[in-house]
C-alpha cells in the first residue's frame, strides 16, 4: 500500500477533502483543454510527453491530435500507446490479429460482429471497458484512435472516473461503501452454442489498487445481463450513480475527428448513435490494456521538442 494515507479511504476525511479540492479545481471543464497535437506521434517529443502527462493527471485522459500523420496508419495508435506504458494488450476474439479492434458497423447485426452493439451504429450508454473482466485481467488503460469519423453522431461523452467517486461520495460515504463490496456487480455468464463463452464475474464497482494506490473502476449502465447486490443500499448507489452520470457538470463530449485518438486510464465514456454511408465508414481502432498510462519512460531516440 502507498505510504501515505489514501484519499480513497473513507476514514480519511482530511486527506479525501485535500484530494477532492485539488482535483475539482484542476479538472478541465472544456473537451478543449483535453486536446493535445502531436507532431510526430511514433516519436513522441519531450514537451509533447510533458503535455500529455498533464492532461492526464488532471483527468485521467488526453486527446490526441496528429494532423500531420495518415490517420488510417493502424501502427501509429500501438506505438504511441507503447511510448506510454500500454504493451500489454487485451485481444478477444472479435478483435484484429495485431489486438485492436476495429470498431465499424458490421455489415449484418445476425451473428459475428454485429450482434455486439459496438459493432452497429446504435448508442451506447455509460460503461468502463471490460467491466465483465476478472480482477486479475482489469482493463487499466484504454486507446481509442479514429481512422474516419462518422457522416452524423458518434460523439463520446466523457467522465473521469474519480470525479463521479467524488460526485457520489459526496452525496454518502455509504454509497461507496457498498460499490466497493466483491459482489457489488455481477455480470452473468455469456452462453454460446458451446455451453459457456464467458464465465459468471462478481467484483467491485471502485476498487483501489493494493500497491500502487489509484482508483479504478468497472461499470455499466446496461440493465440487462448485469445483476447488482440485492440490498438497499446498493440499489440507492446505483440509482445515484447513474443520476450523476446523467446530469454531471463535469461530463464532456467529444467528436473524434480523423486522426485524433483517446488516451486514457478507462474512464467512463459513451457513444451516441450515429449515420453514415456504406462508402463512408465510422471506423476507430480500439484498444485495450492490463496497464496504466506511464509518462516516465525513456524513449530513444526521443525529438527535444
Amino acid at each position: 500500500m502507498s505510504a501515505s494515507p489514501s484519499p480513497f479511504d473513507l476514514s480519511n476525511e482530511t486527506g479525501y477533502r485535500v484530494w477532492r479540492d485539488a482535483k475539482l479545481a484542476s479538472y478541465p471543464r472544456s473537451v478543449d483543454a483535453l486536446i493535445v497535437t502531436l507532431g510526430d506521434p511514433k516519436q513522441l517529443s519531450k514537451a509533447e510527453t510533458a503535455a500529455l502527462a498533464a492532461c492526464c493527471a488532471r483527468s485521467n485522459m488526453v486527446i490526441y491530435h496528429a494532423p500531420n500523420h495518415p490517420p488510417a496508419d493502424k501502427s501509429f495508435p500501438h506505438q504511441l500507446a507503447a511510448q506510454l506504458g500500454l504493451v500489454r494488450l487485451e485481444g478477444n476474439y472479435l478483435s484484429d490479429e495485431d489486438g485492436l479492434s476495429s470498431i465499424t458497423p458490421a455489415e449484418t447485426e445476425s451473428g459475428g460482429r454485429g450482434e455486439f452493439i459496438p459493432y452497429t451504429n446504435r448508442s451506447i450508454n455509460w460503461h468502463t471497458d471490460g467491466y465483465y473482466n476478472a480482477l486479475d485481467r482489469r482493463i487499466l488503460g484504454m486507446t481509442l484512435h479514429c481512422a474516419q469519423d462518422a457522416e452524423s453522431g458518434g460523439d463520446n461523452a466523457l467522465l473521469d472516473h474519480e470525479i463521479a467517486y467524488i460526485q457520489l461520495r459526496d452525496l454518502n460515504p455509504d454509497y461507496i461503501a457498498a460499490l466497493m463490496q466483491p459482489d457489488a456487480m455481477t455480470i452473468p455468464a455469456r452462453m454460446d452454442e458451446d455451453n459457456v463463452a464467458r464465465a459468471e464475474q462478481s467484483g467491485p464497482v471502485f476498487a483501489v489498487d493494493p500497491e500502487q494506490g489509484f482508483l479504478s473502476m468497472r461499470y455499466t449502465a446496461r440493465t440487462r445481463s448485469i445483476v447488482w447486490k440485492d440490498n438497499a443500499i446498493t440499489r440507492a448507489a446505483v440509482k445515484t450513480l447513474a443520476d450523476i452520470l446523467a446530469n454531471s457538470e463535469y461530463v464532456l463530449t467529444a467528436h473524434l475527428r480523423p486522426g485524433m485518438g483517446l488516451l486514457c486510464n478507462n474512464v467512463l465514456h459513451t457513444r451516441s448513435a450515429f449515420i453514415d454511408p456504406s462508402s463512408h465508414r465510422r471506423l476507430l481502432y480500439r484498444g485495450r490494456y492490463y496497464d496504466r498510462l506511464r509518462f516516465d519512460l525513456d524513449k530513444a531516440p526521443a525529438r527535444a521538442a
